[in-house]
């Protein structure tokens, strides 16, 4: 725990304007992110007497060991700057709605030749039309099945509509009226695109007029005795008006607003927000968060606006933002919103009737998701920690294992050697965290070897951003510097070898050999680093040979306040460095349970990423050896000449002809063509004959060969 005294600026260091501010812990990671109108003011209330803090404010204080700010102009650039920083550094300590990216849209592609209505998820796109979110992906999907009727856009994934183009035969909404069939030329693409327009307007809430026209038309067919046309014309309405009931009109007035409602206790508040354009509500979603600061109801309001429309433009920020209590102030915010829109955005708690009566079922709704919560998360948590407990309790550490990391060994009969690392923090995944290694140091088969090899690996690069960061000692750099693991010894320039033959350099810029590492560890910036935390478990999947390995490989690296401990799959027992016998805990033990689930996850991405390494090696070919020659090259190649064989017999020149293709990289292609052995022809074994292959540019092995010839498959191999 630090003393904030130990940190805190002189008041005259710290400007008296507006700005925004980061703390930051031990590890230089941001903790959290505020923003003020004047940082003097702002900053001292954290530095008073910790008996007058709030306890969860005490708590990022003393987590804290240095405090930092930005200066800007306005009190709108600290809340986009604010917004920005939240979103980059993820602080723990800052407001975190759960649940954002999960709801569904009804998204229409508009920047398509023929736009697609379909289902989506995430992150919105640049020339896609949204609407929603809804609570249930069916609930689109039963909207889409009877708009379709009216408006029969294509509904196809890009697979199908070439597939039908190829055969010159629509699919079946084709067939029976729900596609207009663009795929086979029965419209044009100006006529698909007007098609797709009045769909997103009926779906914006213009629908007067469609059904206006259709009734005309309805009319006019009657009248002409086409009773039939006046028949489909009626269904059509009726799809339409059944469309339009699944959202009732709750605003007379046809507004466009967006309703946010806070239900909060004193640990967690819960968010609702009520979508309502053209007077009917077409989207709902909640969100939930951890109240991990001190803050009012009006500051609540203010991050979920920064959530909601933080990455919003135009129409989809409305006129009319209805909230139960202000941001303290609210011009800031109000002219962030109109920024957005680009044009003015009304921010304003209801007073009375139907949009009061509206924000009263959107309180509801927030009480009812909090309450909910509650209930599913009491189970969780108290679970959670009697298993942290019960872990620390039987390994004899100190305190619960807050963060836990767990490594685990795959290969295929010695092939293809690679290693998985899983992080638990409080006990649930945390799968960004998550890393994966190839086994370089050697050759072969060996789970001991390959363990030390990656135990050493992960921390060394925690060693390197302790001294990166100051905090390096003289026995850990001695470590780093003479362990024979690879004999990489630290050179004056401040290099650390890694145990793949990497350097870390002074700058923090770190290589990893097997690729699945590499970046740089950001200077100064807060970011999540790889490798940067320690956890306070490690957990390898084995028993005491691997766990002996792992403890010796902390201890080269003079590492002695990290606990190790194993679980063997067998009678799932845990073994402890140093102990000839193991820990059994109860078969109904939830902390046996949880080190499990965190074996099993190791295990789980360990066999994910070897098979995939195994997968890619039986699809290379001659021309994966090629340097510089990417897959569009590669591609192109095979699609000129037909096969590798056939461009094989190629001459430079003929190479030369394929798009994208120079004359060194022809002669490149060639050359590694020669040297590639072409395989052995198969031979019908009942006739005698020689087959013909025509080498399969990219299914092959590196001879060409198909996978089928020579795989291994798990039925003469187990992997581990």
């Amino acid at each position: 725990m630090a003393d904030p005294s130990s940190y805190r600026p002189r008041p005259g260091d710290i400007p008296d304007c507006p700005g925004v501010y980061r703390f930051r812990d031990e590890h230089r990671r941001v903790i959290y992110v505020g923003k003020a109108k004047s940082l003097r003011q702002r900053l001292a209330n954290y530095f008073q007497d910790l008996a007058n803090l709030h306890p969860r404010t005490r708590s990022m204080v003393t987590t804290a060991a240095s405090v930092e700010w930005t200066v800007v102009s306005t009190e709108v650039e600290a809340l986009q700057l604010e917004y920005s920083w939240i979103k980059e550094y993820d602080p723990r300590f800052n407001v975190k709605y759960r649940d954002d990216k999960s709801y569904p849209y009804l998204a229409v592609t508009m920047n398509e030749r023929f736009p697609r209505v379909q289902v989506m998820r995430g992150h919105k796109k640049k020339g896609v039309r949204y609407f929603g979110p809804y609570a249930h992906a069916w609930a689109i999907r039963d909207t889409v099945d009877l708009l379709l009727r009216v408006f029969p856009v294509r509904t196809c994934s890009a697979g199908v509509f070439k597939n039908a183009s190829r055969t010159g035969r629509p699919c079946l909404l084709g067939y029976i009226g729900k596609c207009s069939a663009p795929c086979v030329g029965r419209i044009t693409p100006e006529d698909h695109q007007e098609l797709a327009e009045e769909f997103c307007d009926f779906m914006a809430g213009r629908t007067g007029t469609y059904l206006r026209r259709l009734e005309k038309q309805m009319r006019e067919a009657a009248e002409e005795m086409e009773y039939e046309r006046a028949a489909r014309l009626r269904d059509d309405i009726g799809a339409l008006k059944k469309a339009m009931e699944k959202n009732a009109v709750v605003l007379a007035d046809a507004t466009d607003a967006d309703l946010i409602a806070v239900a909060e206790d004193e640990l967690e508040a819960a968010v609702q927000i009520f979508h309502v354009r053209g007077g009917r509500v077409r989207g709902q979603r909640g969100w939930v968060t951890d109240k991990v600061e001190e803050i009012t109801t009006g500051a609540l309001v203010e991050h979920a606006l920064q959530q909601l429309y933080g990455e919003e433009t135009g129409d989809a920020v409305p006129k009319e933002v209805l909230v139960p209590a202000l941001p303290e102030p609210v011009e800031p915010i109000q002219e962030w919103l109109t920024g957005h829109r680009g044009s003015n955005v009304s921010l304003r708690i209801p007073q009375r009737g139907d949009k009061k009566a509206l924000m009263e079922t959107v309180q509801r709704n927030a009480q009812q998701a909090l309450a909910l919560h509650k209930t599913k998360r009491a189970s969780d948590l108290t679970t959670r920690s009697r298993a942290l407990e019960e872990i620390a309790e039987a390994l004899g550490l100190d305190s619960a294992p807050l963060r836990i990391e767990c490594y685990d060994i795959s290969h295929l009969q010695g092939d293809d050697v690679v290693a998985s690392m899983v992080v638990f923090e409080d006990g649930l995944q945390r799968k960004s965290e998550y890393r994966r290694f190839q086994i370089k140091g050697f050759a072969g088969q060996d789970d001991v070897r390959s363990m030390h090899e990656v135990i050493t690996r992960r921390f060394r690069r925690y060693l390197a951003e302790k001294e990166r960061t100051g905090e390096w000692t003289e026995d850990a750099g001695a470590a780093v510097a003479l362990d024979a693991a690879d004999g990489a010894p630290a050179g004056g320039n401040g290099l650390h070898g890694t145990a793949d033959g990497a350097l870390t350099g002074a700058n923090g810029a770190l290589a990893d050999g097997d690729g699945a590492l590499t970046g740089a560890l950001k200077d100064e910036d807060g970011r999540p680093r790889k490798f940067a935390y320690p956890p306070q478990l490690v957990v390898v999947d084995g028993g005491r040979p691997q766990v002996a390995a792992a403890r010796r490989a902390l201890d080269e690296l003079g590492i002695d306040d990290i606990a190790v401990c194993g679980l063997a799959k067998r009678l799932e027992e845990v073994w402890v460095p140093g102990e000839d016998d193991p820990v059994v805990l109860p078969r109904t033990s939830e902390g046996l349970y949880l080190l499990q689930r965190v074996r099993d996850e190791a295990h789980r991405f360990a066999i994910a990423y070897q098979r995939t390494k195994r997968a890619k090696r039986l699809r290379a070919g001659p021309l994966d050896d090629v340097p510089g020659l990417g897959e569009t090259r590669k591609q192109a190649l095979i699609k000129h000449f037909g096969s590798v064989k056939k461009l094989r017999s190629a001459t430079v020149e003929q190479i030369q002809e394929v798009p994208g293709i120079g004359r060194k990289t022809a002669e490149t292609i060639a050359v590694a063509l020669a040297r590639a052995v072409p395989a052995a022809p198969a031979v019908n074994t009942a006739t005698g004959e020689i087959i013909e292959d025509e080498e399969p540019g990219t299914t092959g092995g590196s001879s060409g060969e198909p996978v089928s010839a020579g795989a291994p498959d798990e039925r003469r191999g187990q992997e581990t």
